[in-house]
Protein backbone atom coordinates (compact mmCIF):
# COMPACT_ATOMS: atom_id res chain seq x y z
CA UNK A 1 0.00 0.00 0.00
CA UNK A 2 2.55 2.73 1.12
CA UNK A 3 4.81 1.56 -2.06
CA UNK A 4 1.33 2.36 -4.59
CA UNK A 5 0.88 5.77 -2.75
CA UNK A 6 4.57 6.32 -3.18
CA UNK A 7 4.17 6.16 -7.25
CA UNK A 8 1.29 7.80 -6.99
CA UNK A 9 3.18 10.44 -5.63
CA UNK A 10 6.54 10.20 -8.06
CA UNK A 11 4.45 10.72 -10.70
CA UNK A 12 3.75 14.19 -10.48
CA UNK A 13 6.16 16.81 -11.69
CA UNK A 14 6.63 19.37 -9.76
CA UNK A 15 7.51 23.51 -10.72
CA UNK A 16 8.53 26.58 -8.58
CA UNK A 17 6.69 29.33 -10.20
CA UNK A 18 7.53 32.38 -7.91
CA UNK A 19 10.01 32.79 -4.67
CA UNK A 20 9.63 35.91 -2.81
CA UNK A 21 11.45 37.40 -0.05
CA UNK A 22 10.08 39.38 2.97
CA UNK A 23 11.12 41.52 5.59
CA UNK A 24 9.08 42.34 8.49
CA UNK A 25 10.82 45.05 11.07
CA UNK A 26 11.34 43.81 14.84
CA UNK A 27 12.83 45.59 17.68
CA UNK A 28 16.17 43.29 17.40
CA UNK A 29 16.20 44.54 12.83
CA UNK A 30 14.70 42.72 9.91
CA UNK A 31 12.97 39.45 10.22
CA UNK A 32 13.42 37.47 6.75
CA UNK A 33 10.85 35.10 5.43
CA UNK A 34 10.36 33.56 1.89
CA UNK A 35 7.28 32.32 0.27
CA UNK A 36 7.01 29.86 -2.55
CA UNK A 37 4.58 29.40 -4.80
CA UNK A 38 4.49 25.57 -6.58
CA UNK A 39 2.62 24.01 -9.37
CA UNK A 40 2.21 19.96 -9.18
CA UNK A 41 1.04 17.93 -12.60
CA UNK A 42 0.79 14.89 -13.84
CA UNK A 43 1.09 15.79 -17.64
CA UNK A 44 -2.38 13.85 -18.10
CA UNK A 45 -5.18 15.38 -16.58
CA UNK A 46 -4.29 16.42 -12.96
CA UNK A 47 -2.86 19.48 -11.80
CA UNK A 48 -2.36 21.41 -7.96
CA UNK A 49 -1.34 24.83 -6.89
CA UNK A 50 0.23 25.11 -3.81
CA UNK A 51 1.54 28.43 -1.58
CA UNK A 52 3.74 27.99 1.26
CA UNK A 53 6.34 30.55 3.60
CA UNK A 54 8.96 29.53 5.91
CA UNK A 55 12.24 31.10 7.45
CA UNK A 56 13.98 29.62 4.83
CA UNK A 57 13.74 28.98 1.06
CA UNK A 58 14.27 25.15 1.21
CA UNK A 59 10.80 24.95 4.11
CA UNK A 60 8.73 27.54 1.83
CA UNK A 61 9.62 25.17 -1.31
CA UNK A 62 8.51 21.76 0.69
CA UNK A 63 5.40 23.34 2.43
CA UNK A 64 4.12 24.62 -0.94
CA UNK A 65 4.77 21.25 -2.26
CA UNK A 66 2.91 19.12 0.03
CA UNK A 67 -0.15 21.63 -0.02
CA UNK A 68 0.09 21.78 -4.01
CA UNK A 69 -0.04 17.45 -3.95
CA UNK A 70 -3.19 17.87 -1.44
CA UNK A 71 -4.96 20.76 -3.79
CA UNK A 72 -4.73 18.50 -7.04
CA UNK A 73 -7.75 18.54 -9.27
CA UNK A 74 -8.70 16.96 -12.84
CA UNK A 75 -9.28 18.81 -15.56
CA UNK A 76 -10.61 18.49 -19.08
CA UNK A 77 -8.73 17.46 -21.87
CA UNK A 78 -10.32 18.01 -25.29
CA UNK A 79 -8.26 16.53 -28.00
CA UNK A 80 -4.72 18.23 -26.33
CA UNK A 81 -6.74 21.77 -25.81
CA UNK A 82 -8.69 23.40 -23.78
CA UNK A 83 -12.60 22.29 -24.40
CA UNK A 84 -13.91 26.01 -24.93
CA UNK A 85 -12.35 29.66 -24.39
CA UNK A 86 -12.96 31.29 -20.57
CA UNK A 87 -11.95 34.18 -19.14
CA UNK A 88 -11.88 34.71 -15.29
CA UNK A 89 -11.30 37.45 -13.15
CA UNK A 90 -9.71 36.24 -9.76
CA UNK A 91 -8.89 39.58 -7.38
CA UNK A 92 -6.58 41.99 -9.67
CA UNK A 93 -6.09 38.53 -11.99
CA UNK A 94 -7.70 38.31 -15.17
CA UNK A 95 -6.66 35.66 -17.70
CA UNK A 96 -7.95 34.69 -21.18
CA UNK A 97 -7.91 31.04 -21.93
CA UNK A 98 -8.65 29.72 -25.60
CA UNK A 99 -8.61 26.69 -27.37
CA UNK A 100 -6.21 25.81 -30.06
CA UNK A 101 -5.57 23.95 -33.27
CA UNK A 102 -3.68 20.93 -32.95
CA UNK A 103 0.11 21.35 -33.57
CA UNK A 104 0.01 25.17 -32.59
CA UNK A 105 1.66 24.17 -29.41
CA UNK A 106 1.32 26.68 -25.68
CA UNK A 107 0.77 29.94 -26.68
CA UNK A 108 0.97 31.29 -23.23
CA UNK A 109 3.48 33.45 -20.93
CA UNK A 110 4.64 33.19 -17.05
CA UNK A 111 3.13 31.12 -14.91
CA UNK A 112 0.23 29.98 -17.01
CA UNK A 113 2.29 28.28 -19.32
CA UNK A 114 3.46 26.52 -16.65
CA UNK A 115 0.28 25.60 -15.40
CA UNK A 116 -0.86 24.62 -18.84
CA UNK A 117 2.01 22.21 -19.30
CA UNK A 118 2.11 20.53 -16.04
CA UNK A 119 -1.97 19.89 -16.49
CA UNK A 120 -1.43 18.02 -19.94
CA UNK A 121 -2.53 20.47 -22.44
CA UNK A 122 0.13 20.95 -25.62
CA UNK A 123 -2.23 23.39 -28.04
CA UNK A 124 -3.36 26.45 -25.80
CA UNK A 125 -3.67 30.02 -26.24
CA UNK A 126 -3.71 32.20 -22.79
CA UNK A 127 -3.18 35.78 -22.48
CA UNK A 128 -2.75 37.81 -19.14
CA UNK A 129 -5.32 40.63 -18.91
CA UNK A 130 -4.50 42.16 -15.37
CA UNK A 131 -1.90 41.76 -13.11
CA UNK A 132 1.36 40.75 -13.92
CA UNK A 133 1.51 39.42 -10.02
CA UNK A 134 2.33 35.59 -10.63
CA UNK A 135 0.46 34.63 -7.71
CA UNK A 136 -2.78 36.21 -8.52
CA UNK A 137 -2.81 35.19 -12.04
CA UNK A 138 -1.75 31.60 -10.66
CA UNK A 139 -5.00 31.63 -8.92
CA UNK A 140 -7.22 32.74 -11.34
CA UNK A 141 -5.33 29.97 -13.93
CA UNK A 142 -6.68 27.10 -11.35
CA UNK A 143 -9.99 28.99 -10.69
CA UNK A 144 -10.50 28.96 -14.71
CA UNK A 145 -9.20 25.26 -14.80
CA UNK A 146 -12.01 24.32 -11.86
CA UNK A 147 -14.48 25.57 -13.50
CA UNK A 148 -14.07 24.05 -17.02
CA UNK A 149 -13.62 20.76 -14.87
CA UNK A 150 -17.30 21.63 -13.00
CA UNK A 151 -18.91 22.33 -16.33
CA UNK A 152 -17.39 18.87 -17.95
CA UNK A 153 -18.90 16.98 -14.85
CA UNK A 154 -22.09 18.67 -14.67
CA UNK A 155 -22.69 18.08 -18.33
CA UNK A 156 -21.59 14.53 -18.44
Amino acid sequence: MAEEKQKVQEEFTDQVLAVNRVAKKIKGGDKIGFTALVAVGNRSGRVGLGYGKASNLRSAIDKAQVKAKKNVFAIPIKESTLPRTIRIKEGAGKVLLMPAPRGAGLIAGGVIRSILELAGYQDASAKVLGTDNPVTNAKAVVKALKTLAREENGAS
